[in-house]
């Protein structure tokens, strides 16, 4: 069954892979990759806990917790599902960046920064205006770098709504 969709969803993975044979691209989406690591939603989430005062323990916390129920879904979910990724299983998809692990279903990346994006725009909406662009950007760019096919970063997305939306009706 994996290797039905490996293979229906190969030549978009191509088309999407092969902008990262343009040196500018890959820079871009390579760092945004990184910030999408870690460092863009503590630098967010900080901000974000200023403007919030007396309400910034809780949203630290519940933010912090969030991120360590989407770590232990993702790891699980990928260790029992173990979907090679693109580059490894496809000779024309290109590594343009190292991934975290071995794996690619789902998409670590995209859960968090959708999650993060619904989580933190809960509390402060102004950030939608920065948080949505952003996990666009980082769904895109694990394609881009040839890390996960565009189902992984579907499946990431929806698992970091869930997330959010639990992690907002539990904190409620």
């Amino acid at each position: 069954m994996v290797d039905y969709f490996d293979e229906l969803e190969l030549g978009i993975c191509l088309r999407i892979n092969a902008l990262s044979r343009r040196i500018g691209v890959r820079r871009l989406f390579t760092a945004i990759s990184r910030l999408g690591d870690w460092p863009a939603y503590a630098i967010v989430g900080v901000a974000c806990a200023a403007l919030l005062e007396e309400a910034a323990g809780a949203f630290l916390l519940q933010s912090v917790l969030t991120a360590t129920a989407g770590v232990a879904i993702y790891k699980a979910l990928k260790n029992q599902l173990v979907r090679e990724r693109p580059y490894i299983t496809h000779n024309g998809i290109v590594a343009a960046a190292a991934p975290l692990d071995r794996y690619s279903f789902p998409s670590g990346h995209t859960m968090h920064a959708v999650s993060f994006a619904i989580l933190y725009s809960a509390y402060v909406p102004v950030v939608v205006w920065i948080m949505a662009p952003f996990a666009v950007l980082v769904a895109a760019s694990r394609i881009v770098l040839g890390l996960h096919y565009p189902s992984d970063v579907v499946a990431g997305a929806m698992l970091g709504t869930l997330l959010a939306c639990l992690s907002l009706a539990v904190g409620a």
